[in-house]
């Protein structure tokens, strides 16, 4: 284990998303693509670099030039890939998409008959890393299948383990609900509210949250993870802005304007941004403007990794949203 905690320590996916430089197109008419790093867990932690936290992921990529290629440019975005580990059997994962603004991406996910994030096993976790990490974030697809199921809640554990509280602070679930990586909406159900009991920030949309705690309604739902234990629920809720909720405060923040080129990284970029307010102690309505504006900037912008704002980006655009909310 390195000296220095991590500030933001994530495990999850990683691989290469292959996106069309043609906008409105389907993909067999797609006739030149774009080559970037991709994954919700590495976006994350390449977003929280790009503000200056220091970053780690926790994953697996494949024997092969893609994984080489994952492992370099998550070192050249401020990641450390020391915990990305190379499996033998399974290649690394490629994504498509499909881009068809302002609210359609479908996405095509190439990674049966497993990939290797989800080989993950238990005893690849550093638990003195994870322990010590100012923040640990999660995505609920690294619960879909053994034996990345048990390497998270081994991770928790060794969180639990070392704090003083029942569950470590800002320990943050991703409640990222896909469901081609589950066998039913039942099994999901069950994992994500076992995972709930180690954790102390829960962020999703309101399908998302339908899966956690069966509500759709924001602050129904918000309720429904406090009571679970969380310490914050935040609910994404597209146009009509963010719900966080806590025990002493609840905010919604509205959305930013934004011409959208692809939408597909903009919750990575609120998570990256999300982790910086956190470590930085700051209010949960600031907390919420400054992630918004980041998903902002990202869904203007094709890629997702390499997309990622710089805080001073972040800073000017949640500041001039919040001079114009004043003078509507």
């Amino acid at each position: 284990m390195t000296n220095q905690p991590y500030d933001v320590l994530a495990i999850g996916r990683c691989g290469v998303d292959v996106y069309p430089l043609q906008v409105g197109v389907g993909l067999e008419d797609v006739e030149t693509f774009g080559k970037f790093l991709g994954g919700s867990a590495a976006n994350v932690a390449v977003a929280a670099a790009r503000l200056g936290n220091r970053s780690a992921l926790i994953s697996g990529v494949g024997d092969d030039p893609f994984g080489r290629y994952v492992r370099a440019e998550l070192a050249r975005l401020g990641v450390d890939n020391r915990y990305v580990g190379t499996d033998t059997e399974f290649p690394t994962p490629v994504t498509f998409c499909e881009i068809y603004p302002p609210d359609d991406f479908p996405l095509y996910f190439y990674r049966k008959p497993s990939a290797p994030d989800l080989q993950l096993r238990a005893d690849d976790i550093d638990a003195d890393a994870v322990a010590s990490a100012r923040l640990f974030w999660a995505t609920v697809t690294g619960l879909s299948e053994e034996p990345s199921r048990s390497a998270h809640f081994a991770a928790w554990r060794a969180r639990d383990e070392r704090s003083r509280e029942d569950r470590a602070p800002l320990t943050v679930l991703d409640l990222d609900y896909r469901p081609m990586f589950w066998s039913s909406p039942a099994a999901a159900t069950e994992q994500v509210q076992r995972a709930l009991a180690h954790v102390t920030v829960a962020v999703g949309n309101r399908e998302e949250c339908e899966i956690a705690v069966g509500e759709t309604n924001p602050h129904k739902a918000a309720d429904a993870l406090l009571d679970l234990g969380v310490e914050i629920a935040i609910v994404k809720q597209g146009p009509r802005g963010v719900l966080g909720k806590s025990r002493r405060s609840s905010v919604t923040v509205p959305p930013n304007e934004v011409d959208v080129v692809n939408g597909l990284g903009a919750g990575d970029a609120f998570g990256g941004s999300l982790c910086h307010g956190l470590l930085n102690g700051w209010s949960l309505e600031k907390t919420l403007r400054y992630a918004n504006a980041a998903g902002a900037i990202v869904a203007g912008r094709l890629e997702c990794s390499t997309a990622m704002p710089t805080a001073t980006e972040v800073a000017d655009l949640a500041e001039q949203t919040a001079v114009e909310a004043v003078n509507v």
